[in-house]
């Protein structure tokens, strides 16, 4: 495959894979996806590379989608993103090698869960670590509510998915999201050293203990599957073209407009039901 969204290298025996779409801070697309899958996929096919590392290009690790992408989805075809979703996810979970996410700006949305499918994260201090699925009108379901809850609990959790608490990258060590946060101008030494370490292991032993370690978290795969039929029915719906575009419009969605609408027609629904007893009562006090 030949990559345009993406920039696959080795060196010193690692496979470096950076997001190469630095103009939206490295959001990430259908065709972005799929080279990213192939570009992991691939290191099967050379025994001496040991690590995969995951970047992003100019500055941010990734945005999460991109939401011109993501605007045309709905019911129907959310299966053209969702899978791609998960064939990532999938294929960083089951690469016989670790791979390592190396986190600089924002780690945002989807890009969060890019870097929760990772085995290890280093991040640089100023990095920024945080969910954007309530603030946009779109669910976490492919990787953060399985796994966040899981590295700093269920409160953290629900308090980043919820109101989209963001963590720095220090922060986000602290409380282990990432395995540790450097100086950003460390960042790259500290990753390369981590891969020379690994370089120095067995790797049959990384990649038998790998299966090991992902057998209680893997068992959370029809969760993925439950959530990502809930994603299908958020795909295209008014509020999530909502916050969508207020997001691309850099103004404050408008999701009241939801609460409003959806009260008026539970309180038609509630005066249809009470006039529907009172007739009933009605008729049984005629009949007698």
């Amino acid at each position: 495959m030949e990559y345009n969204e993406i920039k696959y290298e080795v060196r010193n025996d690692a496979a470096w894979i950076g997001i190469n779409r630095p103009e939206v801070r490295n959001a990430f697309r259908e065709q972005t996806l799929d080279e990213l899958a192939h570009g992991l996929e691939s290191t099967r096919h050379d025994p001496t590379i040991v690590a995969a590392v995951v970047y992003g290009v100019g500055g941010h690790f990734s945005a999460g989608g991109d939401f011109h992408a993501m605007m045309k989805l709905n019911k129907a075809n959310s299966y053209m993103w969702n899978d791609r979703m998960l064939k990532v996810a999938m294929t960083c979970r089951n690469l016989p090698i670790p791979v390592i996410a190396m986190v600089e700006g924002a780690c945002v949305g989807g890009g969060h869960e890019l870097m929760l499918w990772c085995d290890l994260v280093i991040a640089s201090e100023d990095s920024v670590f945080g969910q954007t699925g309530a603030r946009v009108g779109a669910c976490p379901t492919v990787g953060a509510t399985q796994y966040i809850a899981k590295l700093i609990g269920e409160r953290r959790a629900k308090e980043m998915i919820f109101l989209c608490k963001r963590y720095s990258g220090k922060e986000a060590a602290e409380i282990g999201l990432a395995n540790e946060a450097v100086p950003s101008e460390m960042l790259l030494e500290r990753v390369e050293d981590a891969v020379q370490r690994i370089k120095g292991y067995s790797s049959q032993t990384i990649r038998a203990t790998k299966v090991s370690l992902n057998f209680d978290s893997d068992s959370l795969y029809p969760s993925w599957q439950h959530g990502m039929e809930l994603l299908a029915n958020i795909w295209g719906t008014e509020e999530s073209l909502e916050g969508m575009n207020a997001f691309l419009e850099n103004r404050p969605p408008d999701f009241h407009q939801f609460r409003v609408r959806n009260k008026e027609a539970l309180d038609t629904y509630l005066d249809d039901f009470e006039e529907g007893r009172n007739q009933g009562e009605t008729s049984r006090t005629a009949r007698g």
